[in-house]
């Protein structure tokens, strides 16, 4: 499976993508079971932003001791609820893990909903840096006028300042903040998204198709079933914990929060929870709809079309 290329091992890289509740975790396991009793050995990179937390296990769908001890898995439980997953961290860490496993002989099986954070592993993702100060600084030198900060802008970029409601001080301020400490224009970290040209040469992509009305029923029973698993505990664990910027986006949690503190029934939290779910549901599948990569499957299909990707890679 694994070949040598100038920059170290190089091979196929398999990814399973696709909406919350679609199924992928379920079908990424029996596609690891099917390749490893064909002789390939096969290791899960978990590509999303929340199951990387502790503590946060039900809520998010992390994968359980079984699985985890049935396949290997990666990025999944590595920071503290306090910690922040920066974009750049995870790309990193989750590129090491990728060339690890190609180094074993197996296939990095990624799996995940996440739709930046696959961009930003798979593709050739730069992300510039950002530094307060200047950002402060920018922010109090055009506070009082906005519109002259994105005529500014326009001047010395007039891409970034195109795609930018000149009304809009924070998007205008960071092109700026860009522009200052990289000396190149804003739009060319934009330019990158539009290519959907991997960093993998044998990346293969299958997306989980299914059936709006299917997932929707699927989100609202998935969510009354964690209920009745503990996440309400599992919240109340957290409560009193520093939760950092990435962790307290976790969908249900602030929901949660907001019952045990009586601000909200439990059956108002859960209908909450169930609404925004779908809409994040409904956000992911626009995102990758978008990836001209991804070969859309049946749940069902998919453990068939990654050992096809797998041995074709």
């Amino acid at each position: 499976m694994e070949e040598v290329g100038p920059d170290g091992p190089t091979g196929p890289v398999v990814a399973v993508v696709g909406p919350t509740g679609s199924g992928k975790s379920a079908a990424a396991m029996a596609a690891a079971d099917r390749l490893h009793d064909a002789g390939h050995p096969v290791e899960l990179v978990a590509i999303d932003a929340f199951t990387v937390y502790r503590g946060l296990d039900i809520g998010t769908a992390t994968p359980g001791p079984e699985d985890r001890a049935r396949v290997p898995h990666h990025l999944v439980d590595e920071l503290e609820p306090d910690q922040d997953c920066t974009v750049r961290w995870f790309q990193q860490r989750a590129r090491t893990a990728i060339a690890d496993v190609i180094g074993r002989g197996a296939l990095p099986l990624l799996v995940g909903g996440s739709g930046l954070y696959y961009r930003a592993v798979v593709d050739a993702m730069v992300f510039p840096p950002t530094d307060p100060a200047v950002r402060e600084r920018l922010e109090g030198e055009w506070a009082h006028d906005p519109a002259a900060a994105h005529q500014h802008l326009a001047a010395l970029d007039p891409e970034a300042a195109g795609r930018i409601d000149p009304l809009n001080l924070r998007r205008t301020v960071r092109a700026l903040e860009v522009i200052e400490l990289t000396s190149q224009p804003f739009s060319s970290f934009h330019r990158v998204w539009q290519s959907h040209e991997s960093i993998y040469p044998g990346l293969s992509v299958i997306g989980v198709d299914v059936d709006r009305r299917d997932l929707a029923d699927r989100l609202e029973r998935r969510t009354h079933r964690m209920l009745e698993d503990g996440w309400l505990d599992e919240a109340a664990a957290l409560r009193d914990r520093t939760l950092s910027d990435t962790a307290r986006q976790a969908i249900g949690y602030a929901e949660l929060f907001a019952h045990l503190d009586g601000e909200m029934t439990l059956e108002d939290a859960t209908e909450r929870i169930v609404i925004r779910t779908r809409q994040f549901a409904a956000k992911q599948r626009r995102w990758f709809r978008k990836d001209p990569r991804i070969q859309w499957q049946p749940a069902d299909a998919v453990p068939a079309a990654v050992e096809a990707a797998a041995r074709l890679g």
